[in-house]
């Protein structure tokens, strides 16, 4: 089919092929964005955090007067969760991942005399009852867990020390030590200056998201600390048999409530609880682009129907001079079709200068990855089939209409 009197055609008509074209990379350049933002916030709130979310759960009571006791009192909690049937493990913890409330350290160096760094990270750290590294189930990688000689009791009352030793996440070490495999026995700083303190690594756990769990690689920079930390505030990480946590849970509440009455319930929840509510954000976009996404395909499709109805039925005449002079049905329905194309490449052109021009404002405002080309080409396919099976209805019924009635009712 000669592509020139097609052209012609649309040329003389410019309105209704411009208006399409313009939907068109309207359309293209806002899909294509919202359809990798959903892909990027939803792959963020599917992250892993190291942890065995599925069978973890946190319990906090704060004191409502002085507590004198603060080891004896952690001591005695851990046994008596241990002692509830379907505990795997539990120990006090200052915090979880996704918990959203978050120890961290900034400035970490392997030169005490560094004063320009930017690697931070995520303190974790836990005394009383089992590692830490146990209690969430995460996958030790390289060297070995705290074992009892390595803990320090530290009343952040009275004073502030770091540990000999640490255990760092394969992350963070990859981050402090560029380029090395092998990072047991190495040394780091908890800071810059005199005053920093030196740990060395005695283990690396594969992954142990922060409790923030930014989108950056920064979720990941986390280490945990061998120390008996002695605040009234108490905290504890429980993990549970499969399938057991609800009624562990509950039973732990009990036995905690009548082994003191110094100190009130601050709250319980599930360490998916802590991830849902970390990433409500996240799911909700997703949801919200994904609504928009359809009904502006919608929209579109919508719009093409009713431009090329009426379109056609304004050449119905046209159309049956041509039935008339002997073009078959698939003719016009390839007419229409070819047409239809041109005006679809035309704003697939144009939506991808708007779509890049977007990610740029979207990267500069919002600080996501750049536009993958894969996206730009995903997206020119679903414009183009979305405008072909827009235009085929009001192609096919112009093709079947019989030449005596198109040039007559014209």
């Amino acid at each position: 089919m000669e592509i020139r009197p097609i052209l012609s055609a649309m040329m003389r008509n410019k309105t209704a092929p411009l208006l399409i074209a313009a939907q068109v990379a309207l359309t293209l350049a806002i899909v294509c964005n919202a359809l990798y933002i959903i892909r990027d916030r939803l792959a963020t709130a599917a992250r892993p955090t190291g942890a065995d979310e599925q069978n973890l759960s946190e319990i906090r009571f704060y004191p409502h007067r002085q507590i004198t006791d603060i080891q004896d009192m952690q001591r005695r909690d851990i046994e008596t969760i241990k002692a509830v049937p379907g505990v795997v493990a539990a120990t006090w913890a200052n915090q979880i991942p996704l918990g959203q409330s978050s120890w961290n350290y900034g400035g970490l160096t392997t030169d005490r005399g560094q004063t320009n760094s930017n690697i931070g990270a995520t303190y974790y750290f836990s005394g009383e009852g089992d590692s830490l590294v146990h209690t969430l189930g995460a996958r030790l990688v390289e060297g070995r867990d705290f074992e009892p000689g390595d803990y320090i009791d530290l009343n952040p009352a009275l004073e502030r020390k770091d540990p000999a030793v640490i255990i760092v996440t394969k992350a963070l070490a990859e981050d402090l030590f560029p380029g090395e495999k092998s990072f047991v026995g190495r040394t780091f700083y908890l800071g810059s200056g005199d005053e920093a303190g030196a740990v060395r690594i005695v283990g690396v756990v594969e992954k142990l998201q922060s409790p923030s769990a930014p989108a950056s690689e920064q979720a990941e920079n986390s280490m945990i600390g061998p120390i008996h930390y002695l605040d009234p505030f108490s905290r504890y990480s429980i993990r549970t048999e499969p399938g057991q946590q609800d009624r562990v849970m509950a039973d732990v509440e009990k036995a905690l409530l009548a082994l003191r009455n110094d100190r009130v319930l601050l709250g319980k929840r599930t360490f998916a609880e802590a991830r849902a509510s970390r990433y409500s954000g996240e799911n909700m976009m997703a949801g919200l682009l994904i609504a928009v996404t359809g009904f502006l395909l919608l929209i579109t499709a919508s719009g093409i129907v009713g431009m090329a109805s009426l379109w056609v039925n304004q050449r119905r005449k046209q159309i049956g001079v041509r039935r008339a002079l002997g073009a078959r049905k698939h003719d016009i329905l390839r007419y229409f079709l070819v047409e239809n194309v041109l005006i679809t490449t035309g704003g697939v052109l144009a939506g991808i200068a708007l779509a890049l021009a977007l990610n740029n404002l979207l990267v500069a405002e919002l600080e996501i990855p750049r536009l993958p080309v894969g996206y730009l080409g995903l997206t020119m396919a679903v414009m183009w089939v979305l405008g072909l099976l827009a235009v085929l209805g009001p192609a096919w019924r112009a093709a079947a209409v019989p030449p005596a009635i198109a040039t007559r009712t014209a």
